[in-house]
């Protein structure tokens, strides 16, 4: 996985999240699933694309439930944008890159 990537937990998704100063993507996710695997690319390239503009940050839903139990994740991969520490766009199930790009720009 990138450098550019964040893999938070429990402990610190405030602080990797919700108190970034850049928009957030929040990919929800799990080992086990295989549309998570096929979106893994997918943020690897945005990454590098809106580096310095936009966090990617992932949670490992298995190993992480009280951030995914928080924020009312039941399908994966579930995305989310935050902003300004608040949710601002969503995006569920394996998702084209240029329909991930174009959330993104929405909140730049």
């Amino acid at each position: 996985m990138s450098d550019l990537i964040v893999n938070t937990t429990d402990t610190n998704f405030d602080q990797d999240v919700l108190e970034s100063d850049l928009p957030v993507l929040v990919d929800f996710w799990a080992t086990w699933c295989g549309p998570c695997k096929a979106i893994a690319p997918i943020l690897e390239d945005l990454a590098t694309e809106y580096q310095g503009k936009v966090k990617i940050v992932k949670v490992d839903v298995d190993n992480n439930p009280q951030a995914a139990s928080r924020f009312g994740i039941r399908n994966i991969p579930t995305l989310f944008v935050f902003k300004d520490g608040e949710k601002v766009d969503s995006v569920m199930g394996l998702q084209p890159k240029a329909e991930l790009a174009k959330v993104l720009d929405k909140h730049l």
